[in-house]
């Protein structure tokens, strides 16, 4: 789910600025994600996470971000779900508390979208990682906005019963929202 963490690479536009844009703002900002259980969709979010994003819009080339989520504080929508989700077979947050994602490029697709590419790591597992977004100025502020496919099996979650994917999907969509000043 964290590749979202990917995401975010972030950096970027086509906004004459100049000047590099990085406090990310984060009573506005959200990482959440939807995976399926059973063919249902079930939502859910991550309360606490960090961000070091820097974006230069008239230099997308060279930005560059740090996100880490703490993924206890995950809401799957339950305290049993919470509970479960940090359990061994699921995040084991014991022993991988954080999930992490830092970028290495970003390539501009055109008509404001975007593609960050980074290593995300993830109960232990870095793999590389790509998450598309889109950039916008709104109010004085940058607004990145993405989503991204995670295979979750790939990281080692949800073992044993929860690797059956007739149960939970192995993929899992990350989305991101981060405001920045």
């Amino acid at each position: 789910m964290i590749r979202l963490l990917a995401i975010l690479s972030l950096l970027s536009s086509s906004f004459a600025y100049g000047a590099e844009l990085s406090v990310v703002q984060f009573d506005q900002s959200t990482i959440a994600f939807v995976s399926r259980q059973m063919n249902v969709p079930v939502e859910g979010d991550f309360k606490k996470f960090s961000a070091q994003i820097n974006i230069d819009p008239s230099r997308p080339e060279a930005g560059r971000a740090r996100i880490e989520i703490d993924l206890a504080s995950i809401d799957a929508g339950s305290a049993e779900a919470n509970d479960e989700i940090k359990g061994k077979t699921w995040f084991n947050t014991r022993e991988f508390p954080k999930a992490s994602f830092v970028s290495s490029t970003v390539k501009a697709l055109g008509g404001g979208s975007f593609e960050a590419a980074g290593k995300m790591t993830l109960k232990g597992k870095t793999m590389e990682t790509r998450a598309p977004f889109t950039l916008k100025q709104e109010k004085g502020v940058l607004i990145l906005d993405g989503t991204f496919p995670l295979k979750r099996l790939d990281y080692g979650i949800g073992s044993g019963v929860w690797s059956d994917t007739s149960v939970v999907a192995d993929e899992v969509l990350v989305k991101f929202h981060f405001v920045l000043k």
